[in-house]
């Protein structure tokens, strides 16, 4: 089978069940792509993809994530492929997302063993250790809603989502002028899509505002990612 992925989670996740000789096409953010990444052809960004250079790969099977990728783009991929369009929005989604990618790429056994050990290192939710906001862009200033990924991820590991939850936007903006009036004054600042780091811990600090930087890829990626971040996820709520 000839795949191409176009998500950064599932092309770990593939990689992770044995299939990256089979995946021919990734996107330049799928950077973990196994022992040789620079082999598998890069066909764009997750949301601009080069879909000749897709076609001209004749993939048996595109992965892609109704969240990540355009609908367009998407849709003119099945005049020449099957496609697997995934729809993360939770943690139990994940889970059961595990097991659909796996089967339709033909590891329908590996994909139940990877379900059972990420479900049994995830254990069960946590009980609310803290609560912030989880920052992903700079200028403005937007943060994970409570419609998202990343909120269940937060959720799940002990971390209430300060985001308000009357906002009709998956990741809403907070004005600048409303920082000094926040009623939460704690934030993760996550190193994707932007890449936060000390300097803008430090000027939050400036403001009275606690944050630290987080791993974007624990909060925001599924598939085997989440086995692999459970250690980091673990000490995140707890951390000083």
């Amino acid at each position: 089978m000839r795949i191409v992925s176009l998500v950064p989670s599932w092309t770990e996740y593939l990689v992770d069940l044995g299939l990256e000789d089979q995946l021919v096409g990734r996107t330049k953010f799928c950077v973990r792509a196994g022992h040789q990444p620079e082999g598998i052809t890069r066909i764009g960004g997750t949301k601009s993809l080069h879909l000749d250079r897709i076609e001209s790969l004749q993939p048996d099977l595109v992965i892609a994530a109704k969240e990540e990728n355009v609908r367009e783009q998407v849709e003119a991929c099945t005049a020449f492929s099957e496609v697997l369009l995934t729809d993360v929005r939770d943690v139990q989604g994940a889970f059961e997302w595990l097991e659909t990618v796996a089967e339709q790429a033909g590891r329908k056994t590996a994909g139940q063993a990877w379900r059972d050990k990420i479900e049994k290192a995830w254990g069960h939710p946590r009980p609310v250790m803290e609560r912030a906001y989880y920052v992903i862009w700079q200028k403005p200033l937007m943060v994970a809603g409570h419609d998202t990924y990343i909120h269940s991820v937060m959720k799940w590991w002990g971390i209430e989502n300060a985001a308000s939850m009357d906002s009709t936007e998956r990741y809403p903006t907070l004005e600048p002028d409303n920082e000094a009036h926040m009623e939460c004054r704690r934030m993760l600042l996550s190193s994707e899509p932007f890449p936060f780091n000390a300097s803008h811990c430090a000027a939050f600090a400036e403001k009275g505002i606690a944050s630290r930087c987080v791993d974007g890829e624990a909060f925001s990626w599924y598939g085997s990612r989440m086995l692999h971040a459970v250690d980091y996820l673990r000490g995140v709520a707890t951390a000083e």
